[in-house]
């Protein structure tokens, strides 16, 4: 899921970090993937998660709700799928009562291909994620900071 403390309007068109969770020793390391287009657009979990939303609630403030994220953050995300690719990926419109998004064929077919991709990275990437889980150090703490040295008096 989406990330909304980094909602700043710096970072809006920007990628939200990945929500961090403590694992148990019986998950496997997992890939997440993210499209890096040739024309400069990207497409990866945050603007799958927007889709998806968009699709389920029908409107671009109604996806913003559910992902607790801004509405120009969301806004932000549809247009840029709009604008990547030769079709539209999202539909508006605006003043509609009975729902002013919708996703299209292309984004259908879009959201079909990025979840084909990560099946086939997942299947193909089994047996070194599990050698990777294998060699984690269980007692690490991704909050922890090194403390600094204390000054000596003198």
């Amino acid at each position: 899921m989406l990330n909304p403390k980094n909602d700043a309007d710096a970072k809006e068109a920007g990628k939200a970090e990945p929500s961090r969770r403590r694992p148990d020793r019986g998950e496997a390391a997992a890939l997440a993937i993210e499209l890096r287009l040739p024309n400069g657009g990207w497409f990866g979990e945050e603007e799958f998660a927007v889709i998806e939303a968009i699709r389920s609630q029908r409107s671009i403030i109604g996806a913003s709700r559910a992902l607790g994220l801004s509405y120009r953050k969301c806004w932000l995300v549809a247009d840029m799928l709009n604008r990547c690719f030769e079709s539209p990926v999202i539909m508006t419109y605006p003043g509609r009562r009975s729902g002013g998004a919708e996703i299209s064929q292309f984004g259908d077919r879009l959201v079909a291909l990025y979840r084909s991709i990560g099946r086939h990275a997942a299947t193909s990437a089994k047996k070194s994620l599990d050698e990777l889980t294998g060699s984690l150090d269980w007692s690490f703490d991704p909050k922890a900071r090194v403390a600094a040295p204390a000054n000596e008096a003198g």
